[in-house]
């Protein structure tokens, strides 16, 4: 999508601090950090939110949760965790129209999420 602010980084329209990328799946840290470690995993598939999943992108979601916990580890969250979040629509604060799994880890985090 031409428009779409996530597109163009995967295009490379827009600089990112990449952290992976493969034929299906891009990975860069957040520009505004949440946590001290604080990166998004995104598909270059355009779905703009969760509720537009359709059953054949099922196996990339889990492409994109597989990477993000490979990224995790390889960043050295493992032992004491992180948190793997996907905001969909206003009302969970989701601001690109592009599906995008945080991944925050570094701190400890309070439940429920401010």
């Amino acid at each position: 999508m031409s428009d779409c602010l996530f597109c163009k980084i995967i295009a490379g329209e827009i600089p990112s601090k990449k952290i992976y990328e493969d034929e299906d799946v891009f990975a860069f840290y957040d520009i505004s950090p949440q946590a001290p470690i604080h990166f998004l995993v995104i598909p270059k598939k355009h779905i703009p939110h969760v509720m537009d999943l359709k059953n054949e992108d099922s196996i990339l979601m889990g492409k994109m949760l597989f990477q993000a916990q490979k990224i995790a580890k390889e960043l050295g969250l493992e032992p004491n965790g992180a948190r793997f979040v996907f905001n969909c629509k206003e009302s969970a604060c989701q601001t690109v129209w592009h599906i995008h799994l945080h991944v925050l880890g570094g701190r400890d985090f309070g439940w429920p999420p401010g």
